[in-house]
């Protein structure tokens, strides 16, 4: 790299935090019926949950990242959830543009216990994601455009689903990019949620910002409407009424108690916060297409408030959060993940100086507009790019009233002051090539608006007269993972109504499937399609074939299966996840050209499935053809470079230091081992399943920071037992039997379909 060219640097670091330890975990499954976590489901299992946090810290060291370059310095905690510790604005005197801890010391807030507040907590499948106190995998990924992305990765400790996000920096910005992947590795429809959750130090000259067209703001579930900022009266108890002149939602100081405000709607993708003492803070941009979230949240400025800041940190500083939200605008707000999709995404921040609260801001730049005291009107643009001889036009109608010349960069403030009776209704910045890159139209607010009225509980089953209706408050209690009413009650009332109600006979359907309750399923499924084919023999979704397929696979039909499988495929909208599967079918029983065909197919589609390259990469070992195998590998890694399926098959491909390099990135963790060795299993590839249980119980077990009730299971012994069964090995069958069977069998919590299958086998 050239010495004059901006420098992105990335290196891994050791740094020491007093820490409170937290205890072992619970030994023994936990089934917490009915907890209600976050407003949603508080099931832990198949999760150890920890119940302890000690009184005393010890000085631990931790493997940390730093991001840097010119204008910012980043601080990643891969062994805490893959946290973004730290933002420092270099061009602010180092200003920690986050809450930034010196102490690491959790509280039993989490979904499994632990979790620790500052920083940027990313959440998914539900808040305060379980693995938020858990370690990630990770990897430094270096471009040739001198930027770097540090990734970080996990298989969902209680869905299996991929989370993944990389923090991007280039040489010449400010700007954080958060790039992130969610893949559905399973052949469910599942729900989740994603929340960005940025904690910020207060005092009483902080100030939290929204976009200026937000009028109110909602409880979770949208239980309670409020007006913002000026709260309209009874908020969380509290009567802001009789609080005049302390009661601007804005800050801090005037929030008494643990309270949540979520953005009900805008037409602006942005928040932010900033610090009139230091005189910097920063922005969160989002497409509002697809990520309408946006919430303030803080423990409150009161008895209560205080006692959480110590219990969560040793300088008992108050915090706020302040967060962004992709496909939800609320807590809980889920949605859905079909089989084997992947959804991508970008968020970013970044720090501001000398603007104060912005009114529009984006990814290139932020402005303010207000008024002084001479009569002006004051206008101040700031940027995280380096732009040169840019325009700024202001507009009053359809006139242009002015048009300046405007420089920025990362850490330095334009202004310009127009006087008062300009009417301005546009203001507009161009680059010099005439590109839009920011505008803002001023308004002002109405004070008329009318609030929503909240949510109401869905009646009960019994008192619900459409069938229709009963089927839709069942999908919503059970996407939105209710806590205590069941889903299954408004289908089953369906059901009773009118037996051939093909929607609700899938939903039942499918809860009998997560329950290996598969002779249940089927015949749920043949009612539905029966009803769907009463007039036509192609119906217009493939669903219940689908799921009728994936009943007939779990219970080892394949012949059915593979049929259902291709009638669903029938349908768009199931014809990626069920090619999928019909291509696994096909590996089973070793006809890989018809494998290979179907892959290609799932490939050519928009779902980015990574299951489906991977084995087309493996068909194609097989045909050997090697280096179409090892380019489709190569390819997948450079989007997602902590796939452990495609790391582990390319080491397989290519042994010697792949294996260590394999080890490197995937920590080695039996549930996520286990999940890559019944990707194997589902397609008949026993030995590949084999040599990789194999390789797991001869490396290393992983660090952890905490107690890993993950790093090891005698589900692998079960596994390796049942596979060389399979294979006819009835001596090595045997032995790694007995080693199960004699292990002490804390922190064993089967839940995946093959690992009931083989433990039935085992019994």
């Amino acid at each position: 790299m050239n010495s004059a060219t901006p420098a992105v640097t990335a290196e891994e670091v050791t740094i020491e935090y007093p820490t409170y330890p937290v205890g072992e975990p619970e030994k023994h499954p936990l089934f917490f019926e009915k907890r209600v976590y976050q407003g949603s489901s508080g099931k832990v299992y198949p999760l150890p949950f920890i119940d302890k946090v000690f009184d005393v810290p010890e000085i631990r060291r931790y493997r940390a990242v730093r991001l840097e370059n010119e204008f910012v310095r980043i601080l990643l905690l891969p062994e805490i959830g893959g946290r973004i510790h730290a933002i420092q604005d270099k061009t602010n005197n180092d200003y920690d543009v986050l809450y930034h801890h010196k102490v690491i010391k959790p509280a039993l807030v989490g979904l499994s216990g632990p979790w620790i507040s500052g920083g940027i907590e990313l959440n998914w499948p539900q808040h305060h994601r379980p693995g938020t106190f858990m370690p990630v995998d990770w990897t430094i990924e270096r471009s040739v455009d001198h930027s770097v992305t540090v990734w970080m990765s996990e298989h969902d400790p209680l869905t299996r689903l991929k989370g993944m996000h990389g923090v991007h920096l280039t040489p010449d910005s400010s700007l954080i990019e958060l790039r992130v992947r969610l893949f559905n590795r399973t052949p469910y429809l599942q729900t989740f949620l994603w929340w960005a959750n940025a904690a910020v130090r207060v005092h009483d000259d902080y100030q939290s910002f929204f976009p200026p067209d937000v009028y109110y703001v909602a409880d979770h579930a949208k239980r309670a409407i409020s007006s913002f900022p000026i709260p309209s009266g009874l908020y969380y108890g509290v009567d802001y009424h009789k609080r005049p002149g302390a009661n601007d939602l804005r800050f801090y100081k005037n929030i008494p108690v643990p309270t949540s405000y979520m953005v009900v709607e805008s037409k602006y993708g942005f928040l932010g916060g900033f610090d009139y003492r230091a005189n910097g803070g920063f922005v969160h941009v989002a497409d509002r297409s697809f990520a309408p979230g946006k919430k303030q949240w803080t423990w409150g400025n009161s008895a209560f408030g205080r006692a959480w800041d110590r219990e969560l940190s040793d300088d008992f500083a108050p915090y706020v959060e302040l967060m962004g939200g992709v496909y939800t605008d609320n807590q809980p707000d889920f949605s859905y993940l079909q089989p084997y999709e992947t959804k991508s995404f970008s968020q970013f921040w970044w720090p501001i100086k000398g603007i104060g609260p912005v009114q529009n801001a984006n990814r290139l730049a932020a402005i303010r507009v207000t008024s002084d005291q001479q009569n002006n009107w004051e206008i101040r643009l700031v940027s995280p790019l380096k732009i040169e001889n840019a325009r700024l036009l202001i507009r009053s109608s359809d006139h242009l009233r002015s048009d300046r010349i405007v420089s920025l960069a990362p850490g330095q403030i334009w202004t310009e002051k127009v006087p008062l009776n300009v009417n301005m209704t546009r203001l507009s910045l161009f680059d010099s090539a005439g590109r839009e890159l920011l505008s803002y139209e001023p308004f002002i607010r109405s004070n008329s608006v009318q609030l929503p009225k909240p949510a109401v509980e869905p009646l009960d089953a019994s008192e619900i007269t459409s069938t229709d209706e009963l089927f839709l408050v069942g999908e919503h209690l059970e996407q939105y993972r209710h806590p205590t009413r069941n889903p299954e009650l408004y289908w089953n009332e369906a059901i009773r109504r009118d037996s051939d109600d093909y929607r609700s006979r899938v939903a039942l359907a499918r809860k009998c499937i997560g329950r290996f309750q598969y002779r249940e399923a089927i015949e749920h499924l043949n009612v539905a399609i029966k009803r769907l084919t009463a007039f036509h023999p192609n119906p217009v979704t493939g669903e219940a074939h689908y799921y009728l397929g994936v009943a007939f696979r779990f219970s080892n039909d394949y012949a059915l299966a593979e049929d259902a499988f291709g009638k669903a495929a029938w349908d768009r909208s199931w014809v990626q996840a069920a090619r999928y599967e019909l291509a696994l079918l096909a590996c089973c029983r070793k006809d890989f050209v018809r494998a290979g065909e179907l892959l290609r197919s799932v490939e050519s589609g928009t779902a980015q499935n990574n299951h489906a390259a991977i084995l087309r990469s493996i068909v194609a070992r097989i045909e050997n053809d090697r280096a179409t195998s090892t380019t489709i590998l190569v390819e997948l890694l450079r989007r997602d470079p902590l796939d452990h399926w495609a790391l582990y098959e390319l080491a397989r491909q290519n042994p010697g230091k792949r294996f260590d390099e394999f080890l490197t990135r995937c920590r080695n963790d039996a549930q996520t081992i286990l999940d890559v060795t019944f990707n194997y299993i589902e397609a008949g590839f026993i030995q590949e399943a084999i040599e990789l249980l194999e390789l797991h119980e001869k490396s290393p077990e992983p660090a952890s920071m905490t107690p890993n009730p993950l790093a090891r299971g005698i589900m692998t012994q079960f596994a390796l037992a049942w596979l060389y069964s399979q294979v006819g090995d009835e001596k090595r069958s045997k032995t790694w039997l007995a080693d199960a069977q004699r292990a002490e069998p804390s922190y064993f919590f089967p839940s995946r379909p093959l690992e009931a299958q083989i433990l039935d086998w085992a019994i």
